[in-house]
C-alpha cells in the first residue's frame, strides 16, 4: 500500500498535523493518491509506532491541540528505499469500461448520457490541471523538485486528455448505435 509513502513524502515537504495533511491531500496529493481523514490519522499512528515519524513538541501545552509530525531519519531511509524499488504497473480497473463491455450483451440504454457526464467530469479535471500548470509551473521554472512535481502533473494532464478524447469517440460510437437501432425498428 502506498499511503504511508504518500504521507512520508508530504511530511518531508512540510511537517504537518493530520488535519493539515488531510487538506493537502484534498488540494494536491489527492489528485493521484486519495485518502480519507480517518485513513491519514490511522496511518500517522502506525508510522509513529514504527519509529518513522514523530510528533513535534507542542509550543504550549494545551488540551486538544493538533499534533504536528515530522519524518525521522528512519522514515527518510524507508521512503528512499521504496522510491528506488522496482514496481510492476497495475492493471487498469475502471467500472465504466466494464459497463461498456456489459452493454454489448444487455444494450446501451442510458449509457450515452453517462458517457457525456464522464466526459464533462474529465474535461473539468483537465482544465483544473492546466490551471495548476499555468500557476505553478511557468516556463523557465525548473529546479529538480519542481521538474519532478511537474512530471506528476503532466501525467494527470495527459491522462485527462486521453479520457476526454476517448470519451468523445465513445459518445459518437454509442450515439451511432442508438441511431442505427432506431432505423431498424
Amino acid at each position: 500500500m502506498s499511503l504511508p509513502y504518500a504521507i512520508l513524502t508530504a511530511l518531508l515537504e512540510k511537517p504537518s498535523s493530520g488535519l493539515e495533511l488531510t487538506r493537502r491531500f484534498d488540494r494536491s496529493i489527492g489528485y493521484f493518491w486519495s485518502a480519507t481523514h480517518q485513513q491519514i490519522y490511522r496511518e500517522l499512528g502506525k508510522l509513529e509506532g514504527e519509529g518513522l515519524i514523530r510528533a513535534l513538541p507542542a509550543e504550549q501545552p494545551s488540551r486538544g491541540q493538533k499534533k504536528a509530525y515530522e519524518v525521522l531519519e528512519a522514515g527518510r531511509e524507508e521512503l528512499a528505499r521504496w522510491t528506488a524499488a522496482s514496481q510492476d504497473p497495475k492493471p487498469q480497473r475502471d467500472a465504466l469500461l466494464l459497463r461498456l463491455r456489459a452493454a454489448a450483451v444487455v444494450g446501451t440504454e442510458g449509457l450515452e448520457a453517462d458517457l457525456r457526464r464522464h466526459r464533462e467530469l474529465h474535461a473539468r479535471q483537465l482544465e483544473m490541471y492546466r490551471e495548476i500548470e499555468r500557476r505553478d509551473f511557468p516556463p523557465g521554472k525548473g529546479g529538480a523538485e519542481d521538474r519532478l512535481r511537474h512530471l506528476v502533473l503532466r501525467a494527470g494532464i495527459d491522462l485527462e486528455t486521453f479520457w476526454t478524447q476517448w470519451l468523445d469517440h465513445a459518445v459518437a460510437e454509442v450515439a451511432g448505435m442508438s441511431e442505427g437501432q432506431g432505423r431498424q425498428e
